[in-house]
């Protein structure tokens, strides 16, 4: 639940690689350390089984409440939209993304 100064999210990023999945696997697992210098408490890397170029990037984090009635706003930001552009151009088609909270009691 919601901590005093935050709120714990995750984000979910469901994308499809372009070529060889091992190479969008590397560069993902290489960033991994800037998830967590942005805050990311938690990061998982999951890779479809049976549809290896499928792939599943969670990344658990605590936003300050402000942040988070801001999300929208942020998701705008030119910064952000290049940062994501840049994702979007080395996969097939544009990454799914969408920000979970954990309800489990």
């Amino acid at each position: 639940m919601a901590e005093a100064d935050g709120v714990k999210r995750l984000l979910q990023i469901k994308m499809r690689a372009l070529g060889d999945p091992a190479q969008v696997l590397t560069l993902i697992r290489s960033a991994a350390p800037f998830y967590r210098a942005l805050g990311g408490t938690r990061v998982r890397l999951l890779q479809n089984v049976d549809d290896p170029p499928q792939i599943v990037l969670e990344i658990e984090y605590e936003a300050s409440a402000a942040l988070e009635l801001n999300r929208h706003k942020v998701a705008s930001d030119p910064m952000v939209r290049t940062f994501l552009q840049g994702w979007r151009a080395i996969l097939a088609g544009a990454a799914d993304m969408d920000v979970y909270q954990d309800v489990t009691e």
